[in-house]
């Protein structure tokens, strides 16, 4: 039992090392010349490339469910969602740097719960422990990510010894661009909750996960093709170049479509959400030694105190999450032991 738990908190660290790999190869690439648009279009074409045969494959060997228009419709919102996440996010991290996207990635539980009180999906009960440590995390998570984003602070470490000059420059952002970056971040973040949120309504209805992926990466490809020409009609900037910039893409497209999936389905089935989402902090961790080891970021004051606040209100709310998940099981629990029927929560989520 404790093995089999190791070895999923030792995958989910391996996937949050992945992105923030992922996030600091792009911010190389993009300093060195390559056009986001282009990067988000041909990662996605190569993804699909790849999922196209696998999906294929799945179904030959159990059938899909049928596609009507309105499923395809939620899927074209899904799309969308995702590819305007995907813009934010990396003119985020070509605005600041890939710690700061990672500090910002725990932002989405607390909008997240923002959304689903607003929309009247959640409860907010001030007298319950759950509530009210979900209600504070949020406030908390809101509060390090405005620290992290307009306070800096005096450098604390920068590493100058494995660059040239000119590339540090390059890399260093002046304060309104690292305030841009922090508002791009944080709007990425908020439409990945809603993202998250709209996923969800697909899976419940529709729970056919590669027809999904695919479909929804198809229009992603799409989508970011015509954005991407229009925001980049010089034919040169299509041109990809055999350095970087196809590392780049290649580990986007291949190892955080397929690894990434994978090892998230699993650690699901075996420990379910709240397990899942636990070791994200730990990614600004990663981010901040990748980042100055590689990049030669300059680490802030204003980067720890932000990141800690953030982490601390990151587990609040996740906290009162898991506590509402005991709550809920417990009902279902004695409602089994109580009538032979089947319990009134297994029966809507068989209905959804």
């Amino acid at each position: 039992m404790w093995s089999s738990g190791l070895l999923i908190i030792a995958l989910l660290l391996t996937v949050e090392c992945m992105e923030v790999g992922l996030n600091t190869l792009n911010k190389a690439a993009t300093t060195r010349g390559m056009s986001n648009f282009v990067f988000i279009f041909y990662s996605n074409a190569l993804a699909l490339f790849f999922l196209l045969p696998s999906t294929f494959i799945h179904h030959r060997i159990r059938p899909c469910r049928k596609l009507n228009f309105s499923m395809f419709c939620r899927m074209l919102l899904l799309a969308l969602l995702s590819c305007s996440v995907q813009i934010l996010l990396y003119f985020g991290i070509e605005y600041s740097n890939p710690t700061l996207a990672s500090a910002m990635t725990d932002l989405v539980p607390a909008f997240t719960f923002l959304i689903a009180a607003i929309a009247g999906m959640e409860k907010l009960g001030l007298k319950v422990k759950s509530s009210l440590a979900k209600f504070i995390g949020t406030i908390t998570l809101l509060i390090g990510a405005l620290i992290v984003t307009f306070y800096r602070g005096p450098p604390i470490f920068f590493n100058k010894s494995k660059f040239p000059k000119y590339f540090h420059q390059l890399l260093i952002t002046t304060k309104s661009n690292w305030i841009l970056g922090g508002f791009l971040l944080g709007s990425a973040n908020f439409l990945l909750a809603l993202l998250y949120i709209v996923q969800a309504w697909i899976i419940n209805d529709f729970p056919e996960e590669f027809m999904v992926t695919t479909v929804t990466c198809g229009l992603v490809t799409i989508m970011s093709a015509v954005v991407g020409l229009i925001a980049e009609p010089n034919p040169s900037s299509w041109r990809l170049k055999p350095d970087l910039e196809l590392i780049t893409i290649c580990y986007a497209a291949i190892l955080m479509v397929f690894l990434r999936s994978l090892i998230f389905v699993w650690a699901l089935k075996k420990k379910g959400p709240v397990f899942v989402v636990m070791v994200k902090p730990l990614g600004m961790v990663a981010a901040v030694i990748l980042g100055v080891t590689f990049l030669g970021d300059v680490l802030h004051v204003g980067n720890v105190i932000g990141g800690t606040i953030i982490a601390l209100g990151f587990y609040s709310v996740m906290w009162g999450k898991a506590k509402e998940e005991i709550c809920v099981e417990d009902i279902g629990m004695d409602s089994g032991s109580a009538t032979t029927t089947v319990p009134l929560l297994h029966r809507q989520s068989d209905n959804a």
